[in-house]
């Protein structure tokens, strides 16, 4: 049964991801192989996500996961409403979404330049913590990778597209958590 979700999973991945595919280097490009990481260890640990509900290894994993819910529901909000999308930019590989005319400097966005990211690296962790192992680790680890990759590789994007702003932006903020990486 796992294969078959996994299979099916990574087609889904893989549409929504197409255009991003097509350009290798993209931020969604590095994407694609991080949400493929986590798919991975969500499956892995899926049977053992409620065994022992009550540890501190269980607790720790769902705060994890809920700021991760957080995290992500407040960054796509601040970004649809502060970022104020242009249908004239024609950006390929982005998700309508991230289309954005407005560097988005409010919210999380004011401390973290990838808040979404973020997310899902409190989600990786969250995930691993349900059932640590060797593999495990090295999912929840590639993962971590791939999203720093991601993130320099938007980084590089939102230079090209924003200039000097960005650069300053850079400079007063991190990418994943506040005052410190």
């Amino acid at each position: 049964m796992k294969p078959a979700i996994f299979v099916a999973a990574t087609v889904w991945l893989l549409f929504v991801s197409r255009a991003s595919l097509r350009a290798p280097g993209s931020h969604g490009f590095w994407r694609f192989f991080a949400w493929e990481c986590m798919l991975a260890l969500f499956l892995l640990n899926a049977d053992r996500w409620f065994d022992d509900p009550l540890s501190a290894r269980q607790n720790v994993s769902w705060a994890l996961l809920l700021s991760s819910a957080f995290l992500v529901a407040h960054a796509v909000r601040v970004l649809r409403r502060a970022g104020r999308r242009d249908a004239r930019r024609k950006d390929e590989p982005l998700y309508e979404f991230e289309r954005t005319a407005h560097l988005v400097t409010e919210g999380a966005h004011a401390h973290i330049r990838h808040p979404m990211y973020a997310s899902l690296l409190l989600l990786a962790w969250g995930i691993l913590l349900k059932d640590p192992s060797a593999l495990a680790a090295v999912l929840a680890a590639a993962a971590t990778g791939l999203l720093v990759t991601t993130a320099r590789a938007d980084e590089a994007e939102c230079l090209r597209y924003f200039g000097e702003p960005y650069r300053e932006y850079m400079d007063r903020t991190r990418r994943f958590i506040p005052r410190v990486f």
